[in-house]
């Protein structure tokens, strides 16, 4: 018999660091960091999984070819270390992200992510369905999640109507990064997914609380990168009952990309380098005061 689609892929739950792609500084990709930068996830911050080449990752300030350098690295370097490295293959293109799965595939990545196009942009739920569903045919052993992010695409779109029937069309589906902060919308994928054991990863670093108490089966976010360790402290207080430790973690988050890229560079001592154009670097002097209330907190916990 033929196992059913999903039965033997490990769900994805827990944290897991959306990263940085580190640069050099004439802004070509570094993949030198790439093997310590995995070390210091494992173990300084206790982040086992990996997103890759998503809005963190600036992955669609990145060309093809870099990209698939990108993925290659991590899989390599991660190969039993990581436990899962998830590669995001959307692109405006279809032909690239169609590529960009096939090569996923070949490297031995452990799963698939797509945002939707955001220049000509899907008009309903099946325009999106049959997207995603063209892109997971490059991969189709693949698990396959599909990253809501209506702040960057601008696709209103309600990922629960996405969701809806999306398993007779792929049957490597195995979820959502949902990175949105409509809770209603949420809380409808959570539901949805039950049935079907996928992972609905919440997004948005600084509104976890609220995802939790609805039911995600875990976070995929730039500030797991650095604040890792204590964030897997705040899921276990949160198992616990216990609110305490996410006063200060609410109070921290919410920094774009660039100011994100330069505290993991001051936090973890890795050179993640500058962002790529049209973003621009954060002040030095910012990220190191950042950096320092980080240390500062992390010392009493």
């Amino acid at each position: 018999l033929t196992p059913a689609p999903g039965c033997c892929v490990k769900k994805l739950t827990g944290l897991v660091a959306a990263t940085f792609t580190p640069l050099t500084a004439e802004g070509e990709i570094n993949l030198s960091v790439i093997g310590p930068y995995i070390d210091y996830l494992i173990e300084k911050q206790n982040v086992k999984s990996v997103f890759i080449n998503g809005t963190t990752g600036e992955g669609c300030s990145l060309t093809v070819d870099e990209r698939k350098q990108l993925a290659a690295a991590w899989c390599q370097h991660g190969k039993g270390k990581l436990e899962q490295v998830i590669v995001h293959v959307g692109c405006m293109s279809i032909k690239d992200s169609q590529e960009l799965a096939r090569h996923a595939a070949s490297i031995g990545a452990d799963g698939i992510a797509v945002i939707s196009p955001s220049f000509f942009k899907p008009i309903n739920a099946d325009a999106l369905r049959l997207f995603i569903k063209e892109v997971s045919a490059f991969a189709p052993d693949l698990p396959m999640y599909y990253y809501h992010i209506p702040s960057m695409t601008g696709v209103a779109l309600d990922a629960a109507d996405v969701l809806n029937g999306i398993e007779q069309m792929i049957p490597s589906f195995q979820g959502v990064k949902y990175t949105g902060t409509d809770l209603r919308d949420l809380g409808q994928c959570v539901c949805y997914s039950q049935s079907h054991n996928w992972s609905v990863m919440f997004g948005v670093d600084e509104q976890l609380l609220g995802a939790l108490v609805l039911g995600v089966h875990g976070a995929v976010g730039s500030t797991y990168n650095y604040l890792g360790r204590i964030v897997n402290q705040m899921l276990a207080a949160f198992d616990n009952g216990s609110l305490y430790f996410y006063y200060y973690y609410l109070c921290s988050a919410g920094f774009d990309v660039s100011v994100n890229k330069q505290v993991m560079s001051e936090v973890s001592g890795l050179a993640m380098g500058p962002p790529r154009l049209p973003l621009l670097p954060c002040p030095v002097s910012k990220a190191q005061a950042i950096a320092q209330k980080i240390k500062d907190f992390s010392q009493g916990h």
